[in-house]
Formats: C-alpha cells, sequence, structure tokens
C-alpha cells in the first residue's frame, strides 16, 4: 500500500511500494516546457530542516520525486540568487576560446618517444586547467560500458530495494543517499548518489548490490593499473622520482560513488551538483552523452563535453597541497538535467590509504625561493574536515595555508 509523504507544504510525493505515476514526455529541454510558478512556501509555514529530514528518511531520494510525478521542486533544493544568476544561459557554455584538453596517452609507455610530449601535456593541464579528458587510456571499452549500465540498472530499481542500503555511514563500504551535504548544505541537489569503498578494503561483497557487484570489482582493477599510470606521469612532471605518489599510497584509498541525475522539472532553480573541488588526489571520472559537467577557468564556466570512450581527469586538493601548487585542483559543477533521459556518471577518488600519516608540500618542491605554501596534517584530519562542511570551492585547501 502507498504511504503519502509531504516534503513541501505546496508539494506532496508517493513513496513506498505502491504505483507511481510517471511522467513520459518528449526528450527536449525542460526549460522549454511550462512551470509551475510556486517555488516557496510561506516562512511561517515552512520548516527547512524537518523537511529534509522527513525527505532524508523517506530513502525515495531525487528519482522518487520524479517518479511522483512533481512539477514543482521542494523548497530545500532552491538555490539562492547569486547561484542561479551564473547559470544564465549565456554563462552555461563558458568563456573565452579555451577548450578543456584531451591527451591522446597512446606511445606514453616508460621509454617512449612520445612520453615526454604527454608529460608535458599533463604538467600543462594540471598546472592550468585542474581538468584533462584522457583517450586510448587502455581501459576496454567494454568494460566502461558494462560498469556505467550496472550503475544506472541500480538506480532505476524499485525503491524498496535501494533503500536496504540507504545510509549516510559508509562503515559497511557501501552508501546510497541524496546529497552527502544534505544536512549541512544551504540547499540540495537534483541528484542521488551510491559510493563503494575499493581500497584499502574493499567493501562487504554481501553489501555491494548485485546488480553491479562484478562489474565494480573489475572497474577496480581497471583503476588501479591506470591511475598508478597517471601518478607516474604527474611526478614526472612535477620532476620528483616517478613512484613518489605511490609511495605515499595515494592510490590506496579509492571509493567510486554513481550519480544519478534525473530530469529536472524547475532546472534553472537548482542545480546537478554545487561547485566544489575534490578532496583527494586525483579523481577519474566516466560521464555519458548527456552532458551537464563544467569546470571553472579565468573566471567563467566551461563545458566538458562528453567524448565517447574519454575519461575526465581532475586534480584534487590533496595534490595542490602535496605539489605546493605546481598543480592546481578545479572548482566544476553539473548543471540541474533538462532532459527527460537521465544523467549518469561515475567518479573514482584516489587518496591515501595511510589515514594516520602526515602530509603536507613534497620537500622536493621546497626552498628558500618558494617556500611550503601549506602546514603539514593528518590525513584523518583532512577528510574530517571536508565531510562535516558543505561542499564548496577552496575553503579546505585555503584552511591549511601557512
Amino acid at each position: 500500500m502507498a504511504t503519502t509523504t509531504t516534503v513541501t507544504a505546496s508539494v506532496l510525493f508517493q513513496i513506498g511500494t505502491g504505483r507511481r505515476r510517471h511522467v513520459m514526455t518528449p526528450r527536449v529541454p525542460v526549460s522549454h516546457r511550462p512551470r509551475s510558478t510556486t517555488i516557496m512556501s510561506s516562512s511561517e509555514s515552512y520548516d527547512r530542516a524537518n523537511e529534509v529530514k522527513r525527505f532524508d528518511e523517506s530513502k525515495v531520494g531525487v528519482k522518487g520525486l520524479v517518479d511522483s510525478g512533481i512539477t514543482t521542486i521542494p523548497s530545500f533544493f532552491v538555490h539562492p540568487p547569486e547561484t542561479l544568476a551564473d547559470l544564465k544561459p549565456e554563462t552555461r557554455t563558458g568563456s573565452g576560446s579555451e577548450i578543456i584538453p584531451v591527451i591522446d596517452l597512446s606511445g606514453a609507455d616508460s621509454g617512449s618517444n612520445r612520453r615526454s610530449d604527454v608529460v608535458d601535456e599533463m604538467r600543462r593541464a594540471a598546472s592550468t586547467f585542474g581538468f584533462f579528458q584522457i583517450v586510448n587510456h587502455g581501459v576496454p571499452l567494454e568494460v566502461l560500458d558494462r560498469t556505467m549500465a550496472s550503475m544506472k540498472g541500480f538506480h532505476e530499481q524499485p525503491t524498496e530495494i535501494k533503500a536496504r542500503v540507504y545510509r549516510r555511514d559508509i562503515g559497511t563500504g557501501v552508501s546510497y543517499m541524496s546529497n552527502v551535504d544534505l544536512y549541512h548544505s544551504k540547499a540540495a541537489s537534483w541528484r542521488d548518489t551510491i559510493q563503494i569503498r575499493l581500497g584499502p578494503k574493499l567493501a562487504d561483497l554481501d553489501e555491494i548490490p548485485e546488480i553491479c557487484r562484478n562489474e565494480v570489482i573489475e572497474w577496480d582493477q581497471e583503476i588501479k593499473q591506470l591511475g598508478e599510470r597517471l601518478m607516474g606521469l604527474l611526478c614526472e612532471g612535477l620532476g620528483v622520482e616517478n613512484g613518489r605518489l605511490k609511495d605515499l599510497t595515494c592510490l590506496e584509498g579509492r571509493v567510486v560513488v554513481a550519480h544519478y541525475y534525473p530530469c529536472c522539472p524547475q532546472p534553472d532553480l537548482t542545480v546537478g551538483l554545487a561547485y566544489h573541488t575534490d578532496p583527494g588526489v586525483l579523481t577519474v571520472v566516466q560521464q555519458d552523452h548527456v552532458g551537464g559537467l563544467q569546470v571553472k577557468y579565468g573566471g567563467g564556466w566551461l563545458d566538458v563535453k562528453p567524448i565517447p570512450g574519454a575519461l575526465v581527469i581532475n586534480i584534487g586538493d590533496l595534490l595542490q597541497i602535496i605539489s605546493n601548487e605546481e598543480y592546481k585542483s578545479a572548482e566544476h559543477r553539473v548543471l540541474a538535467n533538462s532532459y527527460h533521459e537521465p544523467r549518469v556518471s561515475m567518479a573514482v577518488f584516489c587518496s591515501p590509504g595511510n589515514r594516520d600519516d602526515v602530509y603536507g608540500p613534497l620537500p622536493e618542491l621546497t626552498s628558500p625561493e618558494k617556500p611550503a605554501i601549506y602546514r603539514q596534517f593528518t590525513l584523518t584530519d583532512f577528510m574530517t574536515r571536508f565531510f562535516k562542511k558543505e561542499l564548496d570551492c577552496k575553503s579546505l585547501t585555503n584552511y591549511y595555508k601557512m
């Protein structure tokens, strides 16, 4: 029997195991469709904390809201005017003539003639954009396709199946939720997420949903090889030993997340993922064909246009610190999905595996002429601080500056 839960004073949605009303529309941007003018309930009747808690405890996620047939997004998803002003059509495609670098890794193995060229391309991309795409990376396309399809399949299962792993604690290594910073952010973003710990210790196998279990394990094997290769190239770009990042266990702490961005009925009032930087060393992203990922560069936002078979690489805050700002972590965001077709993306976050070790700028990269920009800290302190704040831009790196 279906249960009705109120999300805001003006929006009702259906949850539970009963039938849901699906809205079937052509694949056209939502911004071209009629919209409800109801945005916010009155301040007297609206209790944001209570509505956020009620939404979280329903375990339906954003997809459940969409499946219920809502035409107005709940008030706690509406972002402040200063954020929405930056989403105007004229800024959605970025500014300037720059494009996100695309680096061909073919022939980049040790001893090859192209390796020095690839190292130089990667060094320039990591020190300017902090974002680049790689092609001919060695990961079989069928592995990419299988893993992406399995993650999409997870998110499109009935709510009662997904609810078994709906939790904010990742103690078992598996957690499905909507918005990791739901209780800390000024406004929620229009997406659901499953995250699975890959290392140093793989999540409990029984906890990994069967629909994506084998695919996740296979994907992790590929990521370990690719990650080691990328970190070696980035080390050479810094002028340090090829295995320096590997020695710091920078590939051992791995978490894969799969974001699901269903169609948003009011995409001009919210975002898919608020602008932020990633906390770790390196992030490997696979995006589908729908698009929406943007990176900030030169004061504007550039689209990271999907390339079939390519992977997106972005530098994290920790690598910015370790490199003493030779490399830059990149602010990025995802626009709310304005198409009826859902957007799906996967990201593997690579971080050190030793949480109690001390990290800071590499001694090889500091000198009297260029002293350390950041103080030292443990990874436990670093990650605890990240997860206790709202996703935002450079507040984490700024906190550790000397």
